[in-house]
């Protein structure tokens, strides 16, 4: 059997990069896959949910575009195949990166393109079809016998990559500038919108958290609805944010008068391997990460309310990157708050970090389990099971359902496995990760489709469940 590397690193890793690399999260870009393993401490007690453990499969908006943007048959097609393969959930990204919505909304603005990878280039995919994306999902997932989640890309404002030029709400509209991030750049505090860098908003403007909190109530009125899983609730990196904004919510946080920003947290330009050195650590560096923490967490907390009032029976919760070692660099803690964070991790966490885990605010939480085909097995961070096993021992029972999985074409930037052994993984991924929490999750569809593993999918499910 031939390798896939030709198209699917070189352009469905292109895709994706901003999904799956990312946070799919952070600086995923390089994943140390020899990092050392932390000494780990227990959350609270372990709990499995009720009834067979499920198996989730996510569906990229962007990726996906071009079969789905304009065709009920083709997402009938796809979702079968899935259901045949034995998975019981999926969730379909219905806010891109771009952060234009495809379900109903009154505030939110309706996606009319997307950059999608097709024939070998990036093409600008028009949506020409009227119907309610989101609710073809549902009607046809049900019908399937399927749980439809909506994932839902959180601080997002725009994309300025792929095909057909920058989309989004802060390149539509001037006047919201001041949502954009914060960046501290090696040439000083600089507007996401005048770099190069992701227009991601600031987590911590209360005008972003009132217009995000709308959307999710917009989603949630979906009567059938199963889900929501929040994607990218988080920071942009190490980088963000320093507005004047936050700096006004950082100095009343800490009882400070006024602070050297941002030398008296990182130096100018600072990334997340600068950041972790000491020497270049400021006297509120740790303070900080703390302060970011509890932002998020109080925006999941709040999102978390919202969605319930209007839908009660929801399942809320968030998609998280399973490297909880390095997930302060986006200002997120989504342990238990009775995992002691700042016993398993002295070095960037302080006593009260704990206090922002946000798990108990959640219904259920996907762990991108994102090793490489090599490291399916084994207990630390960076193989498959460890991830889902240490992200089930800091949860602990403060959500009752915990699953997670691989990203199956992302997995190998090196080309060092063959088509056989990547296949292999797939399969392998169900029962590890199955095994270790209370689920499996796998991103992302695209991937089984352009590659044709759907068998390996289906066979790892099989021995799962036997």
């Amino acid at each position: 059997m031939l390798k896939r590397k030709s198209f699917l690193s070189a352009a469905v890793a292109l895709l994706l990069c901003a999904t799956a690399c990312d946070d799919k999260e952070g600086h995923f870009q390089t994943p140390p896959w020899d990092l050392e393993e932390e000494e780990q401490k227990p959350g609270g007690d372990d709990t499995k949910p009720e009834g067979p453990k499920p198996f989730y499969i996510w569906i990229d908006a962007a990726a996906n575009f071009p079969d789905f943007a304009n065709s009920k048959d083709n997402i009938r097609r796809d979702l079968t195949k899935a259901a045949d393969c034995g998975f019981t959930d999926i969730i379909v990204d219905v806010r891109p990166s771009c952060g234009d919505v495809l379900y109903r909304s009154e505030l939110g603005h309706p996606v009319e393109w997307l950059s999608a990878w097709k024939g070998g280039v990036y093409s600008k995919i028009d949506r020409t079809a009227d119907w309610d994306y989101l609710q073809a999902f549902i009607d046809i997932g049900h019908e399937l016998g399927l749980r439809v989640h909506a994932g839902f890309n959180t601080m997002v404002g725009g994309n300025a990559n792929g095909a057909g030029g920058p989309n989004g709400l802060l390149f539509r509209d001037s006047s919201k500038k001041e949502w954009a991030t914060t960046y501290n750049t090696a040439n000083g505090l600089r507007n996401a919108l005048d770099t190069g860098l992701d227009p991601f908003f600031n987590p911590a403007h209360p005008q972003v958290q009132d217009y995000l909190i709308s959307l999710l109530e917009d989603l949630a009125a979906y009567e059938d609805l199963d889900g929501i899983v929040l994607d990218r609730c988080r920071y942009a990196g190490i980088g963000s944010d320093f507005s004047e904004t936050t700096k006004k919510q950082f100095l009343e946080y800490a009882s400070l008068a006024t602070i050297r920003w941002p030398e008296d947290i990182l130096p100018a330009g600072a990334d997340y391997s600068t950041a972790i050195e000491a020497k270049n650590q400021g006297p509120y560096y740790k303070l900080w990460l703390e302060f970011r923490a509890k932002t998020i967490h109080d925006f999941v907390q709040r999102a978390s309310e919202a969605v319930h009032k209007v839908h009660p029976d929801l399942k809320f919760g968030c998609y998280v990157g399973g490297w909880y070692s390095q997930y302060f660099e986006l200002g997120v803690n989504w342990a238990s708050p009775k995992f002691d964070t700042a016993s398993a991790f002295p070095a960037w966490a302080t006593k009260n970090y704990k206090n922002y885990g946000y798990a108990d605010h959640c219904d259920q939480i996907l762990i991108g389990a994102y090793a490489s085909p090599g490291a399916v097995w084994g207990s630390g961070e960076w193989t498959m099971q460890g991830f889902c096993s240490q992200a089930k021992n800091k949860i602990g029972g403060a959500c009752p359902l915990v699953v997670g999985g691989p990203d199956v074409g992302n997995w190998d930037s090196g080309n060092k496995y063959s088509q056989e052994e990547e296949n292999a993984a797939i399969v392998n991924s169900v029962k590890a990760c199955y095994d270790s929490c209370d689920g499996y999750f796998l991103f992302d569809m695209i991937h089984l489709k352009l590659a044709d593993q759907w068998q390996y999918a289906k066979e790892g499910i099989d021995n799962a469940l036997k």
